[in-house]
């Protein structure tokens, strides 16, 4: 199972958030370049890079931050937040981004997203679903839906997504353990699927669980910020 380090972007500087919410922001780091390189330098290969002012403002607003990392460092980038135009998908993909995460788009304008995978090929998407209770939630997790997490999934499946990352709002930021459950209940239904685990972890036993559930990938955020998981341990696992 590969590690995916998160680094969240707020007005420049690295955050966390907690279940989703604006108001329990705390910042980690002033320079996300700095925090990145800290992840190569232990032989992490990729990065979940989200930028939140453009997730709450429906437009790609920390591109500079994506291009810096991107041109001053080797990892491979997923980076979401505010895609919904097709300009914006250019600008991530040509200021240095390898995947694009959508997640609201595809929920809200899915004929746009069909056209996108059609025209860029699905390997370089990356789908967010971002689940309450078992349904979407979207627009930086500020609206709920009522689309199920396993429609949504097949949906996109049958049109070539093969990666998929599914973040339980519930848990996430609160270092109280991954939805491990849901985790096995989607790999259950889609065993073809390349599921990421985020949101929830730890350390390093949500990790194993995540493993042994079958998850290809974990997002891990705040368990390394807090120090719950060492960097030492990172590179080991």
């Amino acid at each position: 199972m590969q590690i995916i380090p998160a680094i969240d972007i707020i007005e420049g500087k690295c955050v966390r958030l907690t279940e989703g919410d604006y108001a329990q922001k705390k910042i980690y780091n002033e320079d996300p370049l700095e925090v990145a390189k800290a992840f190569e330098g232990i032989g992490l290969m990729r990065l979940h890079l989200v930028d939140l002012d453009g997730a709450k403002a429906g437009t790609v607003v920390n591109w500079k931050v994506l291009e810096k990392i991107a041109h001053k460092t080797s990892l491979e980038i997923d980076f979401g937040g505010g895609i919904k135009t097709e300009a914006t998908l250019q600008t991530v993909f040509n200021t240095g981004a390898k995947y694009a995460t959508i997640g609201s788009l595809a929920v809200k304008n899915a004929t746009l997203f069909a056209e996108w995978i059609s025209n860029y090929g699905a390997e370089k998407f990356m789908l967010g679903a971002d689940v309450f209770e078992e349904k979407i939630a979207i627009g930086g997790w500020l609206e709920k839906t009522n689309v199920s997490v396993f429609d949504f999934i097949k949906s996109y499946l049958d049109i070539g997504i093969t990666q998929l990352f599914c973040t339980d709002i519930q848990k996430d930021g609160k270092l109280e353990g991954p939805s491990v459950d849901l985790y096995k209940k989607i790999i259950a239904k889609f065993p073809f699927l390349g599921l990421i685990a985020s949101g929830g972890v730890s350390g390093l036993e949500d990790l194993k669980a995540l493993r042994n559930a079958g998850c290809v990938a974990a997002i891990v955020g705040k368990a390394i910020y807090e120090n719950r998981i060492s960097m030492e341990d990172l590179s080991k696992f």
